[in-house]
């Protein structure tokens, strides 16, 4: 078997095309193989796929995957056909080994999407002697197609979480809550956001009228978006976020006293943040002697472990018990921070409550997002935004990518 012929078996290229020739260059570490097709030959309609004689040619080169340590590329002259049927005209022909427009070749974007999952686009970009600009192209147009296939049809519970992509960007992502996959990713957080959404979801077979349950923090925006535009979904406020919410207000309470009480209260951060069943004996009786004063932490304290027992109610109508219970004691605290806190529960009491029929939290959306973070990371950052959403399509999008043969 000729190099031509072994070469043609091994990319898998099959008549009309053919392999004419194969040069490798050691001085300049490159291997170029040469693609053509025999004179007289017809090749489908882009539009319609009726057989047209060749109208002419461009030469085009495409990078494909390393012939050892030897960058290898195709190069094939790629005809163009002039259909005269109705709107079909002058097209180029779709050459089998490469997607329309890219410079590489499907098996080469392949190895970019599975190294992309592992790897920082960097150092992907530094193994393949490819500029990181070109490789987040593949990236996106990859992502891109898989996300047209997508159906939305069967989403009938959503969860959406907002994280930072740099100081002063933010981006939003909405995931389908039972099949735990990321559905929508955009920049920003107003009242555009949810409109963005909706607009892809209808787009993927979504039915916004079968949605039935949402679980969100309590964005103003994300409430008035979620209630126009999913008229029967239930909200559901994510327990973590009100858990955090009263983390917060301990935290703001613990450092205005510590100016006022810096021998009290010195070293006393994580102290707060703990549950008792974590605290070491040392701690145990730091905290216990602090309950001499009459200090807003320590009421804040007491309060945050309070709201944490109302979700381990076994159902509703237990939780709203220990709910009101717990908002009594949070009014009568006199405690501006704190009222101020009751005063927000309140506003959202059922949403908070719902969480007992919907079971559902924003648990594992926080995890996929620190994965996106962590990428980030590793990346020192991402220049465009929106490869931090298509990196967030990777990660979480359990989106399907053709296999190239």
């Amino acid at each position: 078997m000729n190099p031509e012929a072994l070469f043609a078996v091994a990319l898998g290229i099959a008549p009309p095309w053919e392999v004419v020739g194969v040069e490798f260059s050691q001085a300049s570490k490159r291997l170029d193989i040469r693609i053509d097709f025999p004179r007289g030959t017809q090749f489908a309609c882009p539009v319609c796929g009726a057989p047209m004689p060749v109208y002419d040619t461009t030469e085009k080169t495409w990078r494909h995957l390393n012939f050892f340590q030897y960058e290898a590329y195709l190069t094939a002259r790629v005809p163009r056909t002039n259909c005269p049927n109705a709107g079909c005209g002058i097209k180029q022909v779709v050459v089998p080994w490469s997607r329309a427009g890219s410079g590489f070749t499907l098996l080469f974007e392949a190895l970019v999407m599975a190294l992309a999952r592992q790897m920082p686009v960097n150092a992907i970009a530094q193994l393949l002697q490819v500029h990181d600009t070109r490789l987040w192209r593949i990236i996106r147009s990859d992502v891109d197609a898989a996300r047209a296939a997508e159906d939305f049809s069967g989403v009938t519970r959503l969860g959406a979480d907002e994280t930072s992509a740099r100081r002063g960007q933010d981006y939003v992502t909405f995931f389908d809550m039972d099949a735990r996959k990321l559905l929508f990713g955009t920049h920003g957080k107003d009242h555009t956001t949810v409109e963005r959404f909706v607009a892809d979801f209808e787009a993927h077979g979504g039915t916004p009228e079968a949605v039935t349950d949402a679980c969100i923090d309590m964005s103003k925006s994300f409430i008035k978006g979620l209630q126009e535009q999913f008229p029967n979904a239930t909200l559901t406020f994510d327990q973590f976020h009100v858990i955090k919410l009263m983390n917060d207000v301990l935290g703001k309470i613990r450092a205005e006293e510590a100016r006022q009480f810096p021998e009290e209260l010195r070293k006393t951060r994580y102290l707060f943040l703990k549950n008792p069943d974590r605290l070491t004996g040392e701690q145990e009786q730091r905290l216990r002697s602090l309950t001499r004063f009459d200090l807003g932490s320590i009421k804040a304290y007491i309060l945050k472990l309070g709201l944490q027992i109302v979700y381990c109610a076994e159902n509703r109508q237990e939780a709203e018990i220990l709910l009101k219970s717990w908002y009594r004691r949070a009014v009568r605290s006199k405690v501006e921070r704190i009222v101020k806190l009751a005063k927000t529960v309140k506003e959202h009491w059922q949403g908070i409550l719902s969480y007992f029929d919907s079971r559902l939290t924003n648990g594992f959306l926080e995890g996929i997002n620190s994965l996106v973070q962590a990428a980030k990371a590793k990346a020192r950052g991402y220049r465009n935004p929106d490869n931090l959403i298509a990196m967030a399509y990777l990660i979480a999008g359990k989106l399907k990518f053709p296999q190239p043969t």
